[in-house]
């Protein structure tokens, strides 16, 4: 496995788990993640319920609020994926804004502030937010112009989790001297989740969920729905051995000698995703240790579990 280290050649058994793209299609429904493209107008809480009751669930939540008029990558988890579409919200976002500045602007001088503001910045989030107002620091990844007409300026933002580029546009033109505001937003990636990975919308998720009810042909339905386990692929990651899957499912800590392979990147504190040797999303936690320092482990704690998503007795148990 390109990228990974081997601590254990550890083998699955096949009676337990399922790999996560040969799920029954039930099963595949209750635990799969939607890649939708919101449209302009709808709440992203609206999406959510016409989403349940298009498919007819009994709970689905969105990773990663949009305003009513921004359209783009909304991930929508489904019934128990509903818990692992958390791990999104703290995924890197990726967006392209159309700013409008009120009065002219040289483009040199645009570029020149549009550089300045990458790296770390400061946001104070707007007053109709979900998060208490206080000065706080977010990365900017990066910041590329696309296009500048007149006072338009097109532009793609790579941005930390809890980025208000509504906010950013702002301190643009404060920062010119001449005020601004952000004209247009979409989102173009969440994560993993982007414009061109099994992107729908509403209206391909309902024909394919009636494709399945009326003529039995659910390739649409797994077109439009992908595994839960698409949540943590931007994550560094664990293998797990089967013996220690239902001792993490009760909420247990992930020992050194439970682990398969791991990722080579790890460092202290990294949130990781565990997975079994199926692929099978477990949980997630802060790893204790760096991947070298767990390959050379024989005993003590990897990582540190803070969410479960596999319900117990999904594996056999084998701790006491």
């Amino acid at each position: 496995m390109k990228g990974y280290l081997i601590k254990s050649n550890a083998q699955t058994n096949p009676e337990y788990g399922c790999d996560p793209y040969e799920r029954p299609v039930d099963e595949h429904l209750a635990k799969g993640i939607i890649n939708l493209d919101k449209p302009s107008g709808p709440t992203s809480h609206e999406i959510d319920s016409w989403i349940k009751r298009i498919l007819k669930l009994e709970k689905s939540g969105h990773g990663g609020t949009l305003d009513p008029k921004v359209t783009g990558i909304l991930p929508v988890g489904l019934n128990d994926a509903t818990r692992a579409i958390q791990l999104l919200l703290t995924a890197p976002k990726e967006y392209v804004c159309l700013l409008t500045f009120h009065q002219d602007v040289p483009e040199e001088r645009i570029r020149e502030v549009f550089a300045e503001f990458t790296g770390k910045i400061f946001q104070l989030p707007p007053v109709k937010s979900a998060v208490k107002r206080e000065l706080r620091t977010r990365n900017i990844y990066y910041s590329t112009i696309y296009e500048i007409e007149g006072r338009d300026v097109l532009f793609r933002i790579g941005c930390e989790a809890g980025t208000y580029v509504r906010t950013y546009c702002h301190n643009i033109g404060e920062a010119l001297g001449v005020g601004a505001h952000m004209a247009e937003l979409r989102r173009t990636q969440v994560g993993s989740f982007n414009e061109k990975n099994n992107l729908v919308t509403l209206q391909d998720v309902t024909d394919a969920y009636h494709f399945w009810i009326e003529d039995g042909d659910e390739s649409f339905l797994r077109d439009a729905i992908m595994p839960m386990e698409r949540a943590a692929d931007y994550l560094p990651k664990v293998i797990i051995k089967d013996s220690a899957v239902d001792a993490i499912c009760h909420g247990a800590d992930l020992a050194c000698g439970g682990i398969a392979y791991l990722a080579d990147n790890i460092q202290k504190n990294d949130f990781v995703a565990i997975l079994t040797l199926k692929g099978e999303l477990v949980a997630a936690g802060n790893s204790l240790l760096t991947s070298n320092e767990i390959l050379e482990a024989d005993n003590g704690f990897a990582v540190k579990t803070s969410k479960v998503f596999m319900k117990p007795d999904t594996y056999p148990r084998f701790w006491k």
